[in-house]
C-alpha cells in the first residue's frame, strides 16, 4: 500500500481515470461508426508533429496535437471531396506523419531524445499539466454528449438516416474527429503511440460481448478501461515492465475471460 502515497503514482491513477473517460467516450464513436482504422491513422501521423516539436525546440505534444487534427480533418476531407477512397487516405497520412518524424528526429541537433515514452508510454511520468489538459477534454466530452448525445448516437449508427433528419451530420462528423484527434495526442503518455489504439477499441469490443447500447458501452468501457489501467499499472510496477504494454496485456486478458465466460454460458 506505500504505492499509492508516492505522488507520481496518484498523479498515474488520476490519469489512467480520466484517459479512461475520455477514451471510453470516443472509442465507442469509434467503434460504432468503424472508423478503427482511420483512429490508427491519425495515431501515427502525430509521430510527424512530435518529430518536428523536437526539432523546432517547441513542446512535441503541442506540435502532435496540431499534425493529428490537420490529419484528421484532412482524411474526411480527401475521403468525401476528392474521390479518394478512405483507407487509401488514411495509409498515405499514416506513411507521412510516420516518414516526416523520422526524418524531423534524424535533423535534430544535439542529443536523439527518448521516444520510448512516446513510443510504448509511460504512465508514471505523467505531469500535472497533463492532468489538466485531460480534465478539461473529459469535462468538454461530458458536456457535448449530454447536450447532443441522440444526434451523435444517429451520426455513429446511421449515417444515412441522421442526413434524412436533417441533423448537422457534417459539423458533428468534423467535430468528433476534432476530439478523436486531441484525445489521441493526449493519450499518448499513458500507453504510446504503437499501441494506443488498442486502448480505443478493446475495452469497448470487450463490453459489446455483453450490450449493444450505445449508453452502456460508454459506461462499460470507462470502467474496464480503468480497471485495465489501475491493474496494468501495478503489475508493471512490480514486474518492471513497460505500463503501457502491461496495461494493452490487462486489457487483452478482460476481452479473452469475458469471452470464454460467454462461451460456457452458452454451452451450458
Amino acid at each position: 500500500m506505500e504505492l499509492f502515497q508516492y505522488t507520481f503514482f496518484q498523479n498515474a491513477l488520476t490519469g489512467s481515470l480520466l484517459t479512461a473517460i475520455v477514451c471510453g467516450i470516443v472509442g465507442t464513436y469509434i467503434v460504432s461508426r468503424r472508423l478503427v482504422f482511420i483512429s490508427g491513422g491519425i495515431t501515427h501521423a502525430s509521430f510527424g508533429g512530435l518529430g518536428l516539436g523536437f526539432y523546432l525546440g517547441m513542446n512535441p505534444i503541442l506540435m502532435a496535437m496540431v499534425f493529428s487534427i490537420l490529419s484528421a480533418f484532412g482524411v474526411e476531407w480527401v475521403s468525401k471531396t476528392q474521390n479518394v477512397r478512405e483507407d487509401s487516405a488514411i495509409a498515405g497520412v499514416w506513411s507521412l506523419g510516420m516518414a516526416l518524424g523520422v526524418i524531423f528526429i534524424f535533423l535534430t541537433p544535439g542529443y536523439a531524445p527518448n521516444l520510448s515514452a512516446y513510443l510504448f508510454g509511460n504512465i508514471l511520468t505523467i505531469s500535472m499539466t497533463d492532468i489538466i489538459l485531460i480534465t478539461i477534454l473529459a469535462v468538454m466530452l461530458v458536456v457535448m454528449f449530454l447536450l447532443f448525445f441522440h444526434e451523435i448516437m444517429y451520426v455513429a449508427f446511421d449515417n444515412d438516416f441522421a442526413i434524412t433528419q436533417r441533423l448537422p451530420v457534417k459539423a458533428i462528423e468534423y467535430t468528433m474527429m476534432f476530439f478523436i484527434a486531441v484525445t489521441i495526442v493526449l493519450s499518448i503518455r499513458l500507453v504510446g503511440i504503437m499501441l494506443l489504439m488498442s486502448l480505443l477499441t478493446l475495452p469497448q469490443i470487450t463490453v459489446n460481448l455483453i450490450t449493444s447500447d450505445f449508453k452502456k458501452i460508454i459506461w462499460g468501457s470507462i470502467l474496464v478501461g480503468f480497471t485495465g489501467c489501475v491493474a496494468g499499472l501495478i503489475l508493471s510496477y512490480f514486474l518492471n515492465v513497460p505500463s503501457g504494454a502491461f496495461i494493452i496485456l490487462v486489457l487483452v486478458v478482460l476481452f479473452l475471460i469475458t469471452k470464454g465466460i460467454l462461451f460456457f454460458l452458452h454451452r451450458q
